[in-house]
């Protein structure tokens, strides 16, 4: 085994180098294993051949070991960098879950793959003498970077807070209940918890079937806690109450400090000093008709360059957030600490001020406004042959909504749009054909899930829900923004300055061995070891497109996808087919974009507002920090509307509806109701009185005598026998038949039945309810 020593400024343990080229031989798996558990921070594939003096030839043969260990499950790609299985990344979001026997914290990740076998690892965090030390409690979650011990004999892991992202629960929030009895109770959101005996006296003014936060005081008598109410929410038979629900349940900071509005107010537009003066160019904002804030413009014209035949250039502004929210403001540490806007049904928490994101930041029509602007050049074909960044004034010369606007290229112009159909909206649809081409060459993942969307009325209660129309006006401002994003990245990348990325990542071998596995039982082919490009998974969309699988392996494919996240290491984004991506044009709504604002600021010498070292050194943090807000709002949207539904169907319990299958699990199937977009859940334990195998990577339940069952993608038909609104939670009989398997899939579950499969019986098992 090679000898490996500390090199004296990194402290990271290398190999020895210093042997003779031709005496270079290739690391052993062990060997290159042992690094990366070792390197943590130095694990790409460069720093890999780098450490081993690896070169020319060498380096395809450590290509090909790397390979093989991945296949094998040994290691796995994280961005640029490989790590073992089970490893955590050197930042971390963490759950503090307790204190070990001398009282310091115990954490575990707060996100641990659902997929993976392996137990969370145990974290311990490092305590700190300096003044300056965060702080934190069990039950906060933190931002962390994390240590991998040295010492075989002491924790494998150990980290130091960077920042607190969330204060501990000590209050629970739920729905007040009177007994008949006369005793309050409280009902929880979180359906896990156990109710709470409200003292009498303690109710805060509080009403039956009030929304209310607890604490806990004392366990009661009869084995339930006894609490307080600390904070009357609000009635929760309105439905615009069960967004404050998700509001509270995850904690998304909703109300401005002082501080921040103060400052917010105190804003004056900013001055024409130093930019370029835009406001003749015709630029117009194409938005939702009910769309308060209005943060990009765009504006299209035909190439002038004769050596650009059939070219276009292509114009898109950004409202200019940087000049409002500097770095270190109370406005720019609030907008961390939100991370993005959340969007619900009837309310947005915004990640900004409405005097800055409704008001200064808004491109309004007519109205002089602060932008940050790319122009592009394309040729013929819809590659982006040049692009420069502008800071500009500019002056929008017309708002329109999506439909307004294709209405007038669909022939039917209102009196706004028949004055710019000719000059500005028609050059537009053919810059955008052209930027299509080029769309369509790349080859981007082309999934076909329409999403659906609720329509409250005046009184806030679910009116319909509908999919909306996709039109090519919204296909246009999508494409326009992909491309303004990309100039970014490739901007910054060129002027070697730091930012943050949007990456996506392909997915991984797990996933691509599970979704090879199912698409096998339908005839079709995955290929095996070469690196998957999106074209491959739009073959497959492709071929199943019109039948009557084309749903079920839509769902299938898009759950084989990793997930998007911010990273200041690029791997480029696979579902867009792109090498360099990083968003730019929404930072009323994602902090994200205001670091590659100020980035593009800095680098290009067009203020004094740029980033800063400071802001530069954090960068990874700052990503994890956003990545993790986005993934709580996307969380807190999703309950909601399941709440919603559930709230609306409450009173059709014992009404039949027609739904499919979303998911399959051990403990029973997930059903989605067509009319509804709305999942409920069948427990397994009401299917049948026979014992049931669950084959994960075919999505099916089958029985063990009948060889019936169920399959992800079936069209079924259900009875809702229970709707819990507080809960989001929707519980159906199944009513359809279990159908035979399929053969494939029968077959393939006998010759896995002992190590993929999970045996379960329908029979004697108490349902549980609840929601995913």
């Amino acid at each position: 085994m090679a000898r490996r020593i500390s090199p004296p400024k990194s402290g990271k343990k290398r190999p020895d180098n210093s042997a003779p080229a031709r005496e270079i031989r290739m690391p052993s798996r062990e060997e290159i294993m042992e690094f990366i558990r070792e390197n943590p921070d130095l694990s790409s594939k460069r720093d890999i051949a780098k450490a081993f003096n690896l070169k020319g030839d060498a380096r395809i043969g450590l290509k090909a070991v790397l390979r093989d260990l991945a296949d094998d499950g040994l290691i796995e790609k994280r961005s640029k960098r490989l790590a073992m299985p089970g490893s955590l990344p050197s930042v971390a979001v963490l759950d503090v879950t307790g204190r070990d026997s001398d009282g310091g914290l115990i954490a575990r990740p707060a996100e641990w793959p659902s997929h993976d076998d392996t137990p969370a690892p145990v974290v311990f965090i490092r305590a700190s003498r300096s003044s300056r030390a965060v702080t934190a409690g069990v039950g906060d979650r933190v931002l962390a970077r994390i240590f991998r011990g040295a010492d075989p004999s002491g924790p494998e892991y150990t980290a130091r807070i960077i920042k607190r992202i969330e204060h501990r629960r000590d209050n629970i929030l739920g729905v007040l209940r009177r007994l008949e009895t006369g005793e309050w109770r409280l009902e929880p959101v979180e359906r896990r918890q156990a109710e709470i005996v409200i003292d009498p006296s303690q109710l805060n003014n509080a009403k039956p079937n009030d929304l209310v936060e607890v604490e806990i005081s004392k366990p009661s008598r009869h084995g339930l806690a006894l609490g307080r109410i600390s904070q009357v929410v609000g009635s929760v038979s309105s439905e615009k109450a069960l967004s404050m629900i998700a509001i509270h349940e995850h904690e998304i900071p909703h109300v401005f400090p002082e501080a921040v509005l103060a400052e917010a107010e105190a804003a004056k537009p900013a001055a024409m000093a130093k930019r370029e003066d835009w406001r003749d160019l015709p630029l117009v904002t194409i938005d939702p008709a009910d769309a308060k804030d209005h943060d990009d413009a765009v504006y299209a014209e035909p190439d002038s360059d004769e050596g650009n035949p059939g070219g276009v250039v292509a114009t898109v502004a950004i409202a200019d957030v940087a000049a409002y929210v500097t770095p270190g403001s109370h406005l720019d540490r609030e907008a961390l600490e939100r991370g993005n806007s959340v969007y619900f049904p009837d309310r947005v928490v915004p990640m900004l001020p409405e005097r800055i994101s409704n008001d200064l930041c808004s491109l309004k029509e007519l109205v002089d406004r602060p932008a940050l602007a790319v122009r592009m050049r394309f040729n013929a074909e819809g590659r982006k042959i040049s692009h420069s960044f502008h800071r500009i004034m500019m002056r929008s010369h017309a708002r329109l909504s999506y439909g307004q606007a294709q209405a007038a290229i669909d022939g039917a112009p209102d009196e706004k749009t028949s004055a710019i159909l000719a000059t500005i909206l028609r050059p537009l649809w053919d810059a955008y054909a052209v930027l299509k081409r080029g769309r369509d060459a790349r080859e981007p993942l082309e999934l076909d899930l329409p999403e659906k969307k609720i329509l409250l009325d005046a009184d806030g209660k679910v009116d319909k829900v509908y999919i909306p129309p996709r039109l090519d006006a919204h296909k246009l401002i999508e494409e326009f923004m992909i491309q303004a994003n990309v100039s970014a990245a490739e901007t910054l990348e060129r002027k070697k300055q730091p930012l943050i990325y949007r990456i996506h990542d392909a997915p991984s071998l797990a996933k691509q061995e599970i979704l090879r596995e199912f698409l096998r039982t339908l005839d079709i082919s995955l290929a095996r070891g070469a690196q998957l490009r999106p074209d491959q998974f739009n073959h497959i969309l492709k071929r199943v497109e019109g039948s009557e699988q084309q749903e079920l392996v839509n769902q299938v494919v898009l759950r084989s996808q990793s997930q998007a996240e911010y990273n200041p290491a690029n791997i480029g984004h696979f579902g867009l087919n792109l090498h360099h991506y990083a968003h730019f044009t929404s930072p009323i709504r994602r902090y994200a974009d205001l670091i590659v604002h100020r980035a593009l600021i800095a680098a290009l010498g067009l203020g004094s507002d740029g980033i800063t070292p400071r802001e530069e050194e954090v960068l990874a943090e700052t990503a994890a920090l956003i990545s993790a807000a986005e993934r709580r709002a996307m969380a807190a949207e999703r309950d909601t509307i399941d709440r919603l539904i559930a709230h609306h169907l409450a009173e059709r319990v014992g009404s039949t509806f027609e739904g499919r299958i979303q998911g399959v699990t051990k403990a029973g199937l997930f059903v989605s109701l067509a009319t509804y977009g709305a999942d409920g859940f069948i427990p397994i334990s009401t299917l049948g009185d026979e014992y049931y195998f669950y084959d994960e990577a075919n999505h099916t339940i089958s029985g063990e005598r009948s060889g019936k069952g169920f399959r992800l993608g079936d069209v079924v038909e259900v009875r809702l026998v229970e709707a819990l609104p507080v809960a989001g939670a929707l519980r159906f009989e199944m009513l359809s038949e279990p159908h035979a398997v399929p053969a494939g899939v029968r077959s393939h579950h006998k010759a896995r039945r002992a190590g993929g499969q999970k045996r379960f019986s329908g029979a004697g098992r108490n349902g549980r309810k609840g929601r995913r």
